[in-house]
């Protein structure tokens, strides 16, 4: 059971949300709607649906963009600070951390940016087709879906975790950790998955600041709990890496009673009630949201297969690869951001027939993409120690590490542009572009990465350097629809 101090903080969260709904109707874009509340207009759905169709492109992509990119930013801080925390522990407990990781940030990645883009986009395309009991009965669908897939992982962690982190290189203590830190972190998969598809119904219907909340919420929550149950705190013991893992399964199963709480209140402009279940409504969230889920599936296979290559040379290279590869995952919140934005203004206009403003949308999205991330990979790429420094002092482990960021980070402005483009095709029903553009990545760096070090005798300049070069190509894919003007047409593919 709860102590008090725990419902007293389940209160204050709830009445955080609650007052954000209440003071603004947790829509950003109010400042747009120029026409009289009443009736159907004065609904959060409708004025946000006149914003993204009238409204100036670039400043709504920025009021949409910037609740998230801002509160996952912090979010993001506070997993930088569990590596840091981690690292007190040892090279050894960041080697096995390293081999867990890339299957964590699979599924937050597939419940937030795969299956919860293809919610954001069935919702986003109903509301601006003015299907508005769609939109309603999407967010049942998209919460059974979260209930199945957060036991499909739980599950998968459980019976499959050890094998993998061994394929991965894990041995001795570092897979020991892993085991460990798997298991608890898998345990909380459901309210995760309950909690990233409800935001994503919410961001789907220009609700941004309820999940910004939500968010938010969790980084003050996690920033002292995780040291306290690593390292313990008066009463509470010491759990090692596994306290990460409890930390964060503990967060997000309150946070996931408060958001279907929220959501069935009906404040948010859609409500979530039962409804029956329709195989045409799954087939509006699967039809974007499998073809996505399997190019994050591909991104983290190459990622899992170019930490199996770098621990190929040993576990300072692991551990290198581990702190170097967590800047391309603290570039992603703020990529997802804009491309939540990104997702749910094209998704608006293509439901309302707005096929050229939806590509004009695409175009500036994708350069902004370029230019806010851009700038910071020229920057870590000349000095690389401004990033590694923050997690280890270790002379082999930050050479290594160096060594890739030297020639990754410079290409981060296509990694953003390529990024954007693949959320805006996201928003408009056609996943084929995007899915090529993974196929493609996962084929250059996974591929050749280890035909280059497992018979070429590559190094890890070489392996980094076929890296870069598959986010080029990934960037160049992504732009083929924009230039044959397949975007948003409802014959491609």
């Amino acid at each position: 059971m709860m102590n008090d101090d725990a419902l007293v903080e389940n209160q204050r969260i709830l009445s955080a949300i609650e007052s954000v709904d209440n003071a603004t109707s947790a829509n950003p874009l109010d400042g747009f709607q120029k026409t009289e509340r009443n009736d159907n207009n004065s609904s959060p759905k409708m004025r946000a649906r006149t914003a993204m169709l009238q409204g100036p492109i670039l400043s709504t992509i920025v009021k949409l963009a910037l609740p998230t990119i801002v509160v996952l930013l912090v979010q993001t801080l506070v997993g930088v600070a569990e590596v840091y925390y981690v690292g007190l522990l040892g090279v050894v407990a960041l080697a096995g951390t390293a081999l867990v990781f890339p299957f964590w940030s699979l599924m937050t990645m597939v419940s937030n940016g795969g299956m919860g883009s293809g919610v954001s986009s069935a919702i986003a395309r109903a509301i601006g087709a003015d299907r508005h009991d769609d939109a309603d009965a999407l967010v049942f669908h998209g919460l059974v879906l979260a209930i199945v897939l957060g036991l499909f992982f739980s599950i998968g962690a459980w019976l499959f975790g050890p094998t993998l982190f061994s394929l991965l290189g894990g041995r001795g203590e570092a897979l020991g950790v892993a085991i460990r830190y798997s298991r608890y972190i898998f345990a909380g998969s459901i309210p995760i998955w309950v909690v990233s598809l409800l935001t994503s119904a919410l961001r789907g219907a220009g609700n941004m600041r309820v999940p910004a909340v939500v968010t938010l919420t969790g980084a003050v929550v996690l920033i002292p709990a995780s040291p306290a149950l690593i390292f313990g705190f008066g009463p509470v013991p010491r759990f090692g890496v596994a306290g990460a893992g409890i930390a964060i399964g503990s967060y997000y199963t309150i946070a996931s009673l408060l958001l279907l709480r929220y959501m069935t209140s009906g404040r948010s402009g859609l409500k979530l009630t039962l409804a029956p279940l329709q195989w045409r409504l799954f087939a509006d969230i699967l039809r974007v949201g499998l073809l996505s889920t399997i190019a994050i599936i591909q991104t983290n296979l190459t990622v899992i297969a170019v930490t199996g290559a770098f621990g190929v040379f040993g576990i300072h290279a692991l551990a290198g690869y581990g702190i170097a590869s967590r800047l391309d995952y603290f570039l992603i919140p703020v990529l997802f951001g804009l491309g939540t934005a990104l997702l749910t203004m094209t998704g608006v206009n293509i439901g309302a027939g707005h096929v050229h403003r939806a590509r004009r949308i695409a175009w500036m999205g994708g350069g902004l993409g370029a230019l806010i991330i851009g700038p910071l990979g020229l920057v870590i790429a000349l000095y690389p120690n401004l990033w590694l420094h923050l997690f280890s002092h270790e002379a082999a482990v930050i050479l290594l590490a160096a060594i890739y960021l030297r020639r990754v980070a410079p290409v981060y402005g296509l990694l953003g542009f390529g990024f954007s483009l693949g959320f805006a095709s996201q928003g408009s029903g056609h996943m084929f572009w995007p899915f090529a553009a993974g196929t493609s990545r996962l084929l250059i760096a996974a591929g050749l990465g280890w035909l280059a070090v497992a018979h070429f005798g590559a190094g890890i300049a070489t392996l980094s350097l076929i890296g870069a070069a598959a986010i080029v190509v990934d960037a160049f894919v992504c732009s083929i629809p924009m230039f044959n003007g397949s975007f948003g047409n409802s014959a491609s593919t």
